[in-house]
C-alpha cells in the first residue's frame, strides 16, 4: 500500500492553510470552534492514507476519551463540505476519507483480498480521459477511476499457498 507521491515537508500545526480553511467555514455557517473539532482535524490531517470515520474515531480517542463517534462523524462531513477533506467508496461497506486540499489527482488500485489502496498517477491515462471528453463535447467537472484486483502481495500468498 505504497503512496506514489510524498508532498512537501508539512507545515507546522498552527500555520496548516487547512486550518485556516476549516475555522473560517465554520465561521461562515455560524459553527463555534472547539477543542474536539480541532483534534478531530488534527488528527485527520495527520492520517498519510485513506482512513474511514471508525479509524479516525479510534486515533481521536487516544487521545481524548471524551469524543464521540457523532462528533468525529459530523466533522469530517464538515472537512468534507469546505473541501479539506475527500470522500470515496472503495468497494467495502465503508466510506474512506483523504485529504483534498494538498493531494494531487490521482487514481486507485484497491486488492480485494488484503483491502489495501495504492495511489497512482498516470499522464497517459489523463491524456486519454481528456481525449474523450474533448471528442464527446463534455465538461468534465471531476473523475475518478478505480481499479478492483488483487495486489502483488496477495498473488505471492496466493501462490505459495497453492505450493
Amino acid at each position: 500500500m505504497a503512496d506514489v507521491k510524498k508532498g512537501a515537508p508539512k507545515a507546522s500545526s498552527e500555520e496548516r492553510p487547512e486550518k485556516r480553511l476549516f475555522y473560517d467555514y465554520l465561521r461562515r455557517k455560524g459553527l463555534k470552534r472547539t477543542a474536539q473539532r480541532d483534534l478531530i482535524l488534527e488528527t485527520f490531517l495527520e492520517s498519510e492514507r485513506h482512513i474511514t470515520s471508525e479509524d479516525l474515531y479510534r486515533r481521536v480517542r487516544e487521545r481524548d476519551p471524551t469524543v464521540g463517534f457523532t462528533t468525529v462523524y459530523r466533522t469530517l462531513k464538515l472537512l468534507t463540505e469546505c473541501g479539506i477533506a475527500r470522500s470515496m467508496q472503495l468497494g467495502d461497506r465503508y466510506t474512506h476519507y483523504e485529504r483534498g486540499l494538498d493531494e494531487q489527482h490521482h487514481d486507485h488500485l484497491i486488492c480485494i483480498e488484503c483491502g489495501g489502496i495504492t495511489e497512482f498517477f498516470s499522464q497517459q491515462l489523463e491524456n486519454i480521459q481528456a481525449e474523450v471528453v474533448r471528442r464527446h463535447g463534455f465538461q468534465m467537472v471531476d473523475h475518478s477511476l478505480r481499479i478492483w484486483g488483487i495486489c502483488r502481495e496477495c498473488q505471492r500468498k496466493r501462490a505459495f499457498e497453492k505450493r
